[in-house]
Parts: structure tokens; sequence; C-alpha cells
């Protein structure tokens, strides 16, 4: 459960129990169906849900489904299953603010009898223009003092099919001299002729999220509406539409907190769909993307993301959070699960040479370095094996802790070796190393061990040849919110494909989620069955705290 002790949402809701100890606590988590919910919804949502369940309250999942031409039935789908997956669940049915169509439709045309709703047919530039910026004051639509009569005429017309999309709307009139922009006037409904995934095309006109979203909390009896500071002056709109149409008896309030930025990240819907139309990315649920179907295809658990959630807390203080504390999350949460294996992602290949080529030897090695109880495994080793390019050079630097020519080091759970020779191909490339081992310089003697540095290997004769994908940032910039050309920020070595070995055992294993493949990172299995095709393996995460560049 998110930490919700000593934020000042807590705060606020304890002294609303002191007030009202009668009323019952009720959230709702409102996501617009028009793309997969990410790691910022997995915020609110860990937050609404939380709180309903700590005060033993409610929380509704309501689609804010007010605008057909972006929205779709597979997002619809796709929210309920990520909800579900995180482990929570809404109070009694899924609602959707169409749901509400015919009521908001009656509250629209009581405020036109109230004289507070006019028709406007000016089009969407000369309203921006008309409504004026923070240092200039709007000015009146010329069609702001229609005849209520007429305003109601127009406004059955609209909703009858008669005009055109983009030909008119429906405006609150409110001030358009008011210091808080959202009051100029704000637009309450609009023409949309697009066949609606929940009422078909029964209506041609839709509400504003501004003018259906309080309307229906109030419906819905909510007591505290959450959302971001970017809403934080949608709440004057909000709190005028309830007081003009009389909520006024335990009217919902809204609450704003701080939304998340993920640095080398964007969340914004558009900008992902942006990324899916380039082809830059594959899908919503792309695993270098922070969609929370990306992330759970990459190998993130639910766990993870909720601890992340919990650890950023809940303020008004708007930061950039380091990708690195979200991937602290996921290492601490399959370190004591995730089974050890050797797996070579950049092999080269050695020959030990004072070994017979059939010459086979099986070696203990933990499953677990810390939990005893996952046992151990065999693993083979023979005169041919594989280590990591990165584990091998000719002039290494002083500090360079691999394999060197006439120097000697350990594999792990196994023997010292000793480079003697290289073998090279005719593009003068490295194919092959030529090693000795130390028959009585095994793991067993601990002297041994603390004398030479260790590198990881798999023989030839006990692996399986795999796929890695292995991921990085997905933009070079810290801050890609802010970029103005996402596509120029875009990262192209996001994702390197490499070809390489792991132990053969894993070909049948089934375990609980991940390995650790050692010295490496936490990878997941991603086809279950493979007959005929090449195992992949998503890298999830580097062992390391911090972004380990890949080897080119």
């Amino acid at each position: 459960m998110i930490n919700i002790k000593n934020n000042f949402i807590n705060k606020i809701i304890k002294n609303s129990i002191l007030k009202n100890p009668n009323r019952k606590i009720r959230t709702r988590f409102p996501p617009e169906p028009n793309g997969y919910l990410h790691i910022g919804h997995a915020k609110s949502i860990c937050l609404n849900f939380n709180i309903a369940n700590r005060y033993n309250g409610t929380c509704n999942l309501r689609f804010d489904d007010t605008n057909p031409k972006k929205e779709n039935k597979k997002y619809v789908n796709a929210i309920k299953k990520d909800i579900k997956w995180l482990g929570f669940n809404w109070y009694k049915n899924s609602k959707y603010t169409s749901n509400y169509f015919k009521k908001l439709y009656k509250y629209a045309v009581q405020l036109i009898q109230n004289n507070l709703a006019y028709i406007d047919e000016l089009n969407a530039q000369e309203i921006k223009q008309y409504r004026g910026t923070l240092k200039e004051k709007g000015i009146n639509s010329p069609f702001r003092n229609r005849p209520i009569k007429e305003n109601l005429t127009l406004f059955k017309k609209m909703k009858n099919g008669i005009f055109k999309e983009g030909s008119m709307c429906l405006r609150a009139k409110i001030n358009m001299e008011s210091p808080y922009i959202i009051l100029r006037d704000p637009v309450l409904y609009r023409i949309i002729f697009s066949k609606h995934h929940q009422t078909k095309n029964e209506w041609c006109i839709y509400p504003m999220y501004d003018f259906a979203h309080c309307i229906v909390d109030a419906l819905e009896e909510i007591t505290h509406s959450l959302c971001t500071l970017e809403f934080i002056d949608n709440r004057q709109l909000y709190i005028w539409i309830l007081k003009k149409l009389n909520f006024t008896q335990k009217p919902p309030r809204q609450y704003e907190f701080s939304k998340l930025t993920l640095e080398h990240t964007i969340l914004s819907k558009r900008k992902i769909q942006k990324l899916i139309d380039t082809k830059l990315v594959n899908g919503w649920n792309d695993p270098r993307l922070h969609t929370i179907s990306g992330l759970r295809n990459k190998g993130y658990t639910k766990n993870s993301i909720k601890t992340f959630c919990q650890k950023i807390g809940i303020t008004k203080q708007q930061n950039m959070i380091e990708l690195s504390l979200l991937e602290s999350c996921i290492r601490k949460d399959l370190n004591m699960s995730s089974p050890r294996r050797m797996a070579v992602i950049n092999p080269v290949k050695l020959i030990i040479t004072n070994i017979d080529k059939y010459h086979i030897e099986y070696l203990d090695a933990p499953n677990h370095p810390q939990i005893k109880e996952m046992g151990t495994r065999k693993i083979l080793f023979s005169n041919e094996i594989y280590i990591e390019k990165e584990d091998f050079c000719k002039k290494p630097n002083k500090n360079y802790k691999g394999l060197v020519l006439g120097k000697k080091v350990r594999l792990k759970y196994s023997y010292v070796i000793q480079a003697n020779k290289i073998l090279k191909n005719k593009n003068n490339e490295i194919s092959c190393i030529l090693c000795t081992y130390d028959l009585n310089k095994t793991k067993k003697n601990k002297q041994i061990k603390n004398n030479y540095n260790i590198i990881h290997w798999i023989s030839s004769k006990n692996s399986i040849k795999v796929q890695f994908h292995l991921f990085d940032v997905l933009f070079k910039s810290k801050n890609a919110e802010k970029e103005s050309n996402i596509i120029q920020a875009y990262n192209p070595n996001s994702c390197i494909i490499k070809t390489g070995y792991v132990e053969s055992i894993i070909k049948n294993e089934k375990i609980k989620h991940a390995y650790q493949f050692e010295r490496i990172g936490y990878f997941l299995k991603k086809n279950k069955k493979y007959e005929n095709t090449t195992i992949v393996f998503n890298r999830i995460v580097s062992l390391k705290n911090k972004y380990k560049k890949f080897i080119k």
C-alpha cells in the first residue's frame, strides 16, 4: 500500500472525517480511453484506491469518454487490464461519463435557462483570440447576449445534428475579464460527428471534460476529486458549475498534487502516439515506454511499480524523478526471487589446450548465493567455453579486471585460467583465445578465490543460442517532455539485439518470473513456446544502479 500517512492529502481527508464522521470517503480514477496507462497514472491509481481502502471507502473507475474522435474500446480494455494487474478492484461496475449524457444535457439546458450559457458561432481560433491572455482581458463574443429562447432552440438543433461540426458551440457565461482564463466563458459542449464506443450514434454533441467531470463527481457522491497540478485553475470552474447547478449539499472538492515527470522519458499520450505513428516504438506496450503494459512487457513487477509510487510520495512540489529510483525498485523486488544462471551476450570463444576435447566435468553452482533453499545445479566444464568480449583485452589499463595475455583470472565456480595466444580470422578479428587451466586452483580454495579476478563463462557443450533484447533510455535528453522535437531527441540505440548463449537448463525450466544472469542483469524470457523459434530474453534492468552503456 502506498505510504499516505504524512502527505497533505491524508491530512485533508482526516480533517474532513472529523467534520463529517458519517460521510463515506469516495474517490475515483477517471482515465480518458485514448491511450494506454503509464506510470504517472499508476501514481494516481495507488493514491485513489489506497485512500479508499485505508478509510473503508470506495473508489470508482470512471472513463472520461467525452471525445469519440480519439477514444477506442481497445483502450478501455487495456486500462481495465492494467488496473487489475496492479492488484486493485474498483467499486461495483466500471462507469463511463457517457452513462450520464442525458443528465448532462439537461444540466446544460438549465444553465441556458438561467442565462448562464449561450450558443457561440465563433470558430475555435476566434474564441482563442477573444479570450485574451494573462496580461490582456478577454473580449465578449458578439453572440454572448443572444436571447435565452434562441439559445435553447439552437442548442436543441445542435443535439439533432442540424449544424456542421465546428460551426457553433455552447459556452458558459461567466466573466471575460476574469484573472482566471478558464473562467472566460469556457466551452461546455461542441459538435462531433463520430461514432462513440459506448453510445454509438445516439449523440452528435459532447460535453467538455471540465463541464462533465464535476457534475458526475457530484452525482456519484465523490468526496475527494484528486487530480494533478495542471488542473489547479480548473478548480475555479469546477466550483462555479456545481454552485450554479445547486449542488450545494456536500459537494465534491477538488485537490491537486504534482504529476510524475521521469528522466529520459515521455508520458504524454499524444507524444507516445506520435512515436507509434512514426514507428519509432512498436505500439503502446513497447518495453522502452513507461506505460504500465510496456513495463510489464519488459519484466517489471506490480510490486516494484507500487513501491516506486510509495517512494516518490504525494506532494505539491513538481520535480524530476531519477530513473535510477525506479530501477532500484525492480532490482530489490527481483533480487531474492530470481534464480542465477550464466549467460554470455557478446561471446568470444576460449579453447583450453591442456584439456582433452572429449573431457567433461560437472561442477556445483548455487541457484541463489543467499538462499540455500533454492538448491544447486550442475554446470558443465569442458575445453571449449565462451566468455564476454569485454572480459578480454590485449592492452588493458591498470584498473582492468578481465583476462589478459600472460595473466590469470578465475572462472566463476570453476578453475583459474591463463590466456596464452590469440587466433584471428581473415578479417583480423579474434576468433579464438587459447588458454590453459590450473587443475589445482579451484573455487574450493579460498586463498585462490581472493587472489584472482573473477569472470563468468559458459561451456559450448552446455549452452543454447538465444537472442537478447537490451533496452536503454528512449531519449538522450534528460527532460524529454520539454523537447520541442521528440524525434530528434530519440535514442537510436534504445534497443540493441544481441545473439549469445545461456545455460541449456533454461530451455525447459518453469520459473516464477525472471532470471539474474550473473554479472549482467535481470532478464525475462519472453516466448514460453519456442519450438523452431529463437528464445528471446528482455533485459529488465542491469545490476548496477546507473545506466550501463551497451557493449558495441
